[in-house]
C-alpha cells in the first residue's frame, strides 16, 4: 500500500485488480472500456489515475458497487488488505443485498419438471385445457 499523497495515483485497472474487484487486469481493463466503471460519475480510461478520495461506481455482473477510495495499491494482496483499500456506501450495500435476495426468490419460484409428463399426466393436462403446458 502506498502512503496517501496529494499527487499519488495508481492506474485504474491496476487498482481495481489490486482491490480484488476483478480477477485479472485484462478483465478490469475490459470492464472499464465497456463503461462498467465510472470515476466521479464519468466514464474513464484504464490508464486514468485513481487518487485517495475518488468516488467509483463499479458494475460487475448483476452487482453494483458505489465505493470511495481510501488507499492506493498496485500489488494484489490478501482479501483483508484489499478490503481496506475502499469503503462501500451503506446504500450500495443494502441495494446489493436486496437484489441478491430478489434473484434468489425468483430462482426458488417455478421449478420446471425434471421429466416429460407420462401418459396419465398428459391426459390430465388435456382435460384441464392447458394447451400451453404441452
Amino acid at each position: 500500500m502506498q502512503t496517501p499523497d496529494d499527487t499519488a495515483s495508481v492506474r485504474l485497472d491496476l487498482w481495481l485488480w489490486a482491490a480484488r474487484f476483478f480477477k485479472t487486469r485484462a478483465l478490469a481493463k475490459h470492464a472499464i472500456e465497456t463503461g462498467k466503471v465510472e470515476v466521479g460519475g464519468q466514464r474513464a480510461k484504464p490508464a486514468r489515475g485513481v487518487r485517495v478520495g475518488d468516488a467509483l461506481i463499479v458494475q460487475r455482473a448483476e452487482e453494483r458497487f458505489e465505493i470511495e477510495v481510501l488507499a492506493l495499491s498496485d500489488t494484489r494482496g490478501p482479501a483483508s488488505v484489499a478490503q481496506a483499500l475502499y469503503r462501500e456506501s451503506e446504500a450500495s450495500r443494502q441495494a446489493r443485498q436486496l437484489a441478491r435476495a430478489q434473484r434468489a426468490a425468483e430462482r426458488a419460484g417455478f421449478q420446471p419438471p425434471g421429466t416429460k409428463p407420462d401418459k396419465r399426466a398428459r391426459r390430465l393436462i388435456r382435460a384441464l385445457g392447458d394447451i400451453d403446458a404441452l
